[in-house]
């Protein structure tokens, strides 16, 4: 239970409600402070610029938004981002609501358990792990490849991916022990500065339109046609990734019931508005005809290409260098959930107790933030030691590393939503809830259902997210990292309960399980 500025008594943890404590009032945890994060530290501006800057804009509108017209050739993308838009707002409904009654680091895995039982808590907690750290580590690969290209065209200096991919992974780590509102701050500067930068150029595109004009042809229904049409849901449902991490935070905020939800809903709405504006405009600058074309014969140069004939060389080279730093600030926002979620996981003994305990007077799960450095570490440097390409052949870098690991991870925080969808529904039915929260849950319900028919199409059309091949074993190999942690962590999970009911008993209750050790103690 969160720290700080709401907390719970054994009596209301047990009914799953939460109230605000008098101003003032300090650590709350029963194992002291350095089993508790530290509260106030998130005001609804930064936390909102932690969870957005995990969208990374530009990277998506550079990246993913030229793939999905390139391989899917579907033209309506700014319409579909309208479609999940709807979906995710659905499914923030019941998740914001659910972030009411629990205050938990371990945001999804904590909301399973509290819905659908401690074993499936474990599940969902190995998935999370897996799946936001194949999210940040596959960044490694593109990141790498592009401050390369930059070394190479600036200062004739040919540098290998892996030697910036790596020196970032050590400064991503010295950041992540710092206070994560020093963090916000460094998140909220890039943040701000590549959004300002993709608004002009859709104002460009906008006001030197191609000769197709100012057309709305791309949110047409008919655009929603074809056998691409559930692959390219895979990729746009891929720009949204981040803003399900505000309840990670919610113990380090002043108003947890409040902010996280104020939150989820600001982010949802941006991403969804900014992403059909900009894919919307790259169609208007392409004209609606031709986007596809285009994307196809330039790839992840189009929005450079567009921005240079109409806003000139300086303002590309610029937009190529927050390309980066976007890349950088995604990097440092995934690497705090990771830390994070290992730290809750530490805290009720799914993890090692070493990684359940904060650092210093930044008061960062320093244990979680190692484990997810080391990790970067171990990945990047396995893939550069098997990258036999030239210094400028993305490859390696781009093609396996950002591709494989954006996808696997991608997939299973879908599945880690779906589940989130049915355990509010659980939750609540369960407490004798369900006709007060009929329509919240109705919502949960409808879109539980979305994420599980996008995350049998990512399954299904695997082998197009990451260029195998249908007949490649990378189709099945893959997405069967998720399935392998999930049902380790169900192992795990098992084990807990048969042979240590007290541990498995807590999974999910965060700092609670303090305040009724506590309670118990006194009683005694």
């Amino acid at each position: 239970m969160t720290t700080g500025s709401s907390r719970t008594s054994s009596a209301s943890s047990a009914s799953g409600t939460s109230r605000p404590a008098a101003d003032g009032a300090g650590i709350s945890t029963f194992k002291g402070q350095d089993r508790a994060l530290r509260a106030d530290r998130l005001g609804t501006g930064g936390l909102l610029l932690s969870v957005l800057a995990a969208t990374a804009p530009l990277m998506v509108v550079a990246g993913v938004m030229p793939t999905t017209f390139a391989v899917m050739g579907v033209v309506g993308q700014p319409l579909l981002f309208v479609i999940l838009g709807v979906v995710l707002v659905l499914f923030s409904v019941g998740y914001a609501e659910m972030s009411r009654h629990v205050h938990n680091a371990g945001a999804f895995y904590a909301y399973v358990a509290r819905g659908l039982g401690g074993t499936a808590g474990a599940g969902a907690a190995l998935v999370a792990l897996v799946a936001y750290n194949a999210l940040q580590v596959g960044i490694y690969g593109i990141f790498g490849f592009e401050v390369s290209g930059l070394f190479a065209t600036y200062l004739e200096v040919e540098v290998a991916w892996w030697i910036p991919a790596l020196a970032a992974a050590l400064v991503v780590g010295a950041l992540g022990w710092l206070k994560i509102d020093v963090n916000a701050r460094v998140l909220g500067v890039l943040l701000l500065i590549e959004v300002a930068l993709v608004v002009i150029f859709d104002l460009a595109a906008v006001a030197d339109p191609a000769k197709e004009g100012l057309s709305l042809h791309a949110f047409n229904l008919d655009t929603l046609t074809g056998a691409g049409l559930g692959t390219a849901l895979c990729f746009c449902v891929a720009g949204f990734l981040g803003f399900e991490q505000a309840p990670v935070y919610a113990e380090e905020t002043s108003r947890p019931h409040i902010l996280v939800p104020r939150v989820m809903f600001l982010a949802v709405g941006f991403v969804a508005v900014f992403f059909a504006i900009s894919s919307w405009a790259l169609t208007v600058a392409t004209g609606p005809s031709g986007i596809v074309a285009a994307s196809q014969k330039q790839s992840a140069g189009l929005l450079f290409s567009l921005t240079e004939s109409r806003l000139g060389g300086t303002f590309t080279d610029v937009l190529h260098v927050l390309f980066v730093t976007g890349m950088f600030a995604a990097m440092l926002s995934f690497h705090n959930v990771v830390a994070r979620y290992a730290f809750a996981m530490g805290r009720e003994g799914l993890l090692p107790a070493a990684f359940g305990r904060t650092t210093g007077t930044s008061g960062a799960p320093g244990t979680g933030s190692l484990l997810q450095s080391a990790v970067a570490v171990v990945v990047v440097a396995a893939f550069a030691l098997a990258d036999d390409k030239p210094a400028g052949d993305p490859t390696a870098p781009v093609l396996h590393l950002f591709t494989w690991l954006g996808n696997i991870g991608a997939l299973g925080v879908i599945l880690l939503m779906a589940a989130a969808s049915l355990s509010v529904v659980v939750f609540f039915a369960r407490r004798g809830s369900a006709r007060a929260q009929a329509w919240r849950l109705a919502a949960s319900a409808i879109a539980g259902v979305a994420l599980l028919v996008i995350a049998g199409y990512t399954v299904k059309d695997f082998d197009v997210l990451v260029g195998s091949g249908p007949g490649s074993a990378l189709s099945w190999v893959l997405p069967g990292i998720i399935a392998l942690a999930a049902v380790l962590g169900l192992l795990h999970g098992l084990f807990l309960r048969s042979r240590k009911p007290e541990a498995h008993a807590r999974i999910g209750l965060g700092n609670e399980a303090f305040q009724l050790d506590k309670a118990a103690e006194s009683v005694s």
